[in-house]
């Protein structure tokens, strides 16, 4: 009796230590828990607390950026604009839509890079300062920013051409050529559709462009291909009528 009484009061003294340790192990594992810090969703900050929107804007202007990221981006904004159009018209307008105002924000860059640079040319040269670059007031500047620094600031390099209309009934085109539209470039363009042109969306940009600067136009993008640029695109600009009775004024007054 006695060995059995004690057999058994040392089974319990056995189980009721091994559900204190139980318990013990469940309370560090709650502990360890409650240490580890709530994931929240969201932007992930790096640990220096800076994104991207902190990058000094001309510390990145001779950067570039991935093709195969900018294709990919591209094709999924042109499969965006294609949904519930009507035909090749409606879809080269919504992709005109997309860049109109992305080129609004690009001329604010493009001055305030020229701005930036001019007055950092200018302090470090002991010479007569340089007066800051203003908006043109002419067409033929205007067209010259859009052919050269804007175009290098897109595709790191200046358009292929730049031409006025010869026809005396329409004074007010000009046309910009590329022979080589990155925008196209990886865009496989079915049959039925050879009329359509992707680089709609540039000349959304320029059309921004010309707006922000105050020259109301009209920019679309043609097809114009050869035998060495099969891609060849032509922007042809329209100038409305009161821009080009300004640009007369603006003539006789001898403005530049």
């Amino acid at each position: 009796m006695s060995q059995s009484s004690r057999h058994t009061a040392m089974l319990s003294f056995s189980n009721s230590g091994s559900n204190l340790s139980g318990v013990g192990e469940k309370q560090q594992t709650s502990q360890q828990i409650q240490t580890v810090p709530p994931t929240t969703p969201g932007l992930r900050v790096p640990s220096n607390r800076k994104t991207i929107y902190d990058r000094h804007l001309n510390r990145s202007r001779n950067a570039e950026l991935s093709r195969a990221s900018f294709a990919f981006l591209f094709a999924e904004m042109v499969i965006y604009a294609q949904r519930r159009v009507t035909g090749i018209q409606d879809l080269e307008k919504r992709l005109n839509e997309q860049g109109y105002p992305l080129g609004l924000r690009l001329l604010d860059l493009l001055f305030y890079r020229t701005m930036s640079s001019s007055t950092s040319s200018s302090l470090s040269s002991s010479s007569t300062s340089a007066s800051p670059p203003n908006r043109p007031l002419r067409v033929l500047p205007l067209l010259h920013l859009i052919h050269g620094p804007l175009w290098r600031l897109l595709f790191n390099r200046s358009a292929d051409a730049l031409e006025h209309s010869v026809s005396p009934d329409t004074p007010n085109e000009y046309m910009i050529t590329d022979n080589d539209p990155l925008v196209n470039t990886y865009i496989s363009v079915p049959k039925e559709m050879n009329m359509l042109n992707c680089a709609a969306f540039v000349a959304g940009i320029i059309e921004g462009v010309c707006d922000g600067c105050g020259f109301e136009a009209k920019v679309t993008a043609h097809n114009q291909p050869t035998e060495m640029w099969p891609s060849r695109t032509i922007f042809l600009l329209r100038f409305g009528e009161i821009v080009m009775e300004r640009e007369k004024v603006l003539e006789r007054a001898g403005v530049k």
